[in-house]
């Protein structure tokens, strides 16, 4: 697709992701449900046609406070040495509300491409001056790619934590002035 195609796709200009009405996070099954959680210090940008965005790994929630430091921790994405998951679109593709987005993500510091799929509003005015778009993005990954192995067998011998993760990007992006 070239970029021009791309700049179609996402409305041109630099867009930055409101903190306030944005989030991103991670879905998992775990023992007999889904295990949920966020990330609460992220960036994310659309500029001239490509999406890029950032999470703090420190800056991981979950329910359970006690939890987050063993995510932080070696075992999970090893916060001390790899600090940031970064994400960078190479290639958009838009039909009508709907979006698909491949690019690269970084996790642990090992690289590898994903395709995420969602919604997007176009642009609309907001009460204070501002432009606006939403964007609703879902993709998964296989976390053991990315060297996060942990897990704790049921008494089947099953794991308790799948290995495939769906990664979740609800965002309201504002027009830089």
């Amino acid at each position: 697709m070239s970029t021009l195609e791309q700049t179609k796709a996402l409305a041109a200009g630099t867009w930055t992701a409101d903190p306030v009405h944005s989030e991103i996070g991670f879905r998992v099954e775990y023992m007999a449900g889904t295990f949920r959680g966020s990330f609460s210090k992220f960036g994310a940008e659309a500029v001239d046609g490509k999406l890029r965005g950032t999470a703090d790994v420190a800056s991981i929630q979950v329910k359970d406070p006690g939890l987050e430091a063993h995510l932080q921790g070696p075992e999970f994405f090893d916060a001390e040495r790899h600090p940031e998951l970064a994400f960078e679109s190479e290639e958009i593709e838009r039909n009508g509300s709907e979006i698909t987005v491949r690019g690269k993500i970084t996790i642990k510091g090992q690289t590898h491409p994903i395709e995420l799929t969602g919604t997007i509003g176009d642009p609309i005015d907001d009460p204070f001056g501002n432009q606006r778009f939403g964007l609703e993005l879902e993709g998964v990954i296989d976390r053991t790619a990315f060297g996060i192995t942990w897990n704790n067998p049921l008494p089947t011998g099953e794991p308790a934590l799948a290995n495939e993760v769906k990664l979740v990007a609800e965002l309201q992006l504002v027009k830089a002035a």
